[in-house]
This record gives C-alpha cells, sequence and structure tokens, in this order.
C-alpha cells in the first residue's frame, strides 16, 4: 500500500503503485496513474489525466497536470505523460495538452527538470534531457534526446532544439536549434559551433565530431543558399548518419533553424 502523509489529500480514484510515497500536504487528483518507486515530496499538485511511470521524483510545489494557460481550451480531456527516472525540482509547471495540439504534453525519462521550469501544452521532452533553472518552453515546443536548456531561456511555439544541443543561459530561441550544436543570445540567437565537449563526453568519434563541426560551420555560411549549403554538406559528410540527421531537420524545420 501507498505510504501518504496524513496530511496528504489523495483522491480514492487514483491509481498509486504499492511503494508510492506522498509527503505532507500533497494533492493527487482522481484521474492520476503513478507507477512504483515515485516519491512526492510536501506540497506538490498532481491533476488532470496525469500518468506517470516508474521512480519519479517530485520536490515541493511542482504543479503537474494543471489546466493548460491557453483560453481556447474549455476543459477538453487531454493529458501529461511522464517517463521513468525524472527528477522534477522545486516549483516546476508541466500543463495539460490542447485538442488544437497532440492533446498531451509529454515528458520521457531520465531527465532533469530544476526549479521554476515551465512546460506548456503540448510540448514534448524525450530522454535524457537537462532544462536549468527558470527556463521556459512555451505551448508546442519540442526537446530532443540529451538536449541541454541553461538557465533562464525562453523558447517560442513550435519550436524545436535538436539532439545534442546546448542553449546557453538566458537565450530567446525563436527558431529551431540545429542538432549538436551550441546556440547563445537573444533574438537573434547565433550557433557558437558544434557542442564539441558535450559530444565528447558522450563517446561520439572525433572523425564524426568534425563532420558536424565543419558541417555547422557551412550552415552558418552567407554567401551561399540554403538549398547549395545543404547540397554542399551533402556531398562532402552526407555519409555520416548524424551529418545526414542534421540535414533531413533544417529540411524538415517549419520555423526555419538558427543560423
Amino acid at each position: 500500500m501507498a505510504k501518504i502523509h496524513a496530511s496528504a489529500v489523495v483522491d480514492s480514484n487514483a491509481v498509486l503503485a504499492e511503494d508510492v510515497v506522498i509527503g505532507p500536504y500533497c494533492i493527487i487528483g482522481p484521474n492520476v496513474k503513478m507507477g512504483k518507486g515515485c516519491k512526492v515530496h510536501s506540497h506538490v499538485v498532481i491533476e488532470g489525466w496525469t500518468t506517470i511511470g516508474e521512480n519519479n521524483e517530485f520536490y515541493p510545489f511542482s504543479v503537474i497536470g494543471a489546466k493548460p494557460q491557453d483560453l481556447k481550451y474549455k476543459g477538453e480531456k487531454t493529458e501529461v505523460i511522464i517517463g521513468d527516472h525524472n527528477v522534477i525540482r522545486e516549483s516546476v509547471t508541466i500543463n495539460l495538452g490542447t485538442v488544437q495540439g497532440i492533446s498531451k504534453t509529454e515528458v520521457g525519462s531520465h531527465n532533469l527538470l530544476m526549479a521554476y521550469v515551465h512546460l506548456g501544452h503540448d510540448c514534448v521532452v524525450g530522454n535524457h534531457c537537462i532544462i536549468a533553472n527558470s527556463s521556459g518552453l512555451a505551448g508546442h515546443v519540442t526537446l530532443e534526446d540529451y538536449s541541454n536548456v541553461a538557465g533562464m531561456v525562453g523558447i517560442v511555439q513550435h519550436c524545436r532544439v535538436g539532439t545534442y544541443a546546448f542553449v546557453g543561459g538566458a537565450s530567446t530561441i525563436d527558431r529551431d536549434v540545429l542538432p549538436y550544436s551550441i546556440v547563445i543570445g537573444e533574438r537573434p540567437c547565433e550557433i557558437k559551433g558544434a557542442n564539441i565537449i558535450g559530444l565528447r563526453r558522450k563517446g561520439f568519434k572525433n572523425e564524426t565530431i568534425s563532420a558536424i563541426s565543419e558541417s555547422i560551420k557551412l550552415w552558418k555560411r552567407t554567401d551561399v543558399t540554403k538549398d547549395q549549403c545543404l547540397l554542399e554538406i551533402e556531398t562532402q559528410y552526407g555519409e555520416i548518419p548524424e551529418v545526414k540527421y542534421l540535414i533531413d531537420f533544417i529540411r524538415k524545420s517549419q520555423a526555419g533553424c538558427t543560423k
């Protein structure tokens, strides 16, 4: 049976694994499902149609599954889905999705969301991501696996941050961020180069890192068109899977990509 503090309010319809721990003054709503090994510290609110996997930890004053901050929302059944082994620090807010979006806000596994992070409606956060203090993701933002967002960052609606990218502190992201890149700045946010240190830490081969770095340098050129640039990257490095993914990312971008 779940260990529930006497001061917590847990709806009888909530589904909690036997070893879940609910701390003082928490509120758990009727449509919440929570897997084994989860720990909810004091003063946490989890509501809405929220499904949480295993071994997640929620720190005080986080609010999960609240209504989206979207005036179009009229109480439709939308979701928050959270995977396994995530750490949700103090005062994090994760809102429900909307029917105008994908009807869910989704967080994968092995992520760290530091204090005061906000995930707006219909955001998708992959696996092994880090979002630092006071960063906010507007609606419909996607963070791909292993992406890192530093503190005080704002990301505009419908933007994507590519895999293994690093967003520098206090940046404003209003275009897609290339995979494997470092970006920093406030309108315009600019690519500073490849995320070389991050890629080395994750075990990428030197030749792969070199190809990524040279591809990003080519992308930053202003004396050629987008199509010419992509053709040149493809011609020189297109046989490398990571570079192929980078090219596909650019071609599929709806918001345009940071340079």
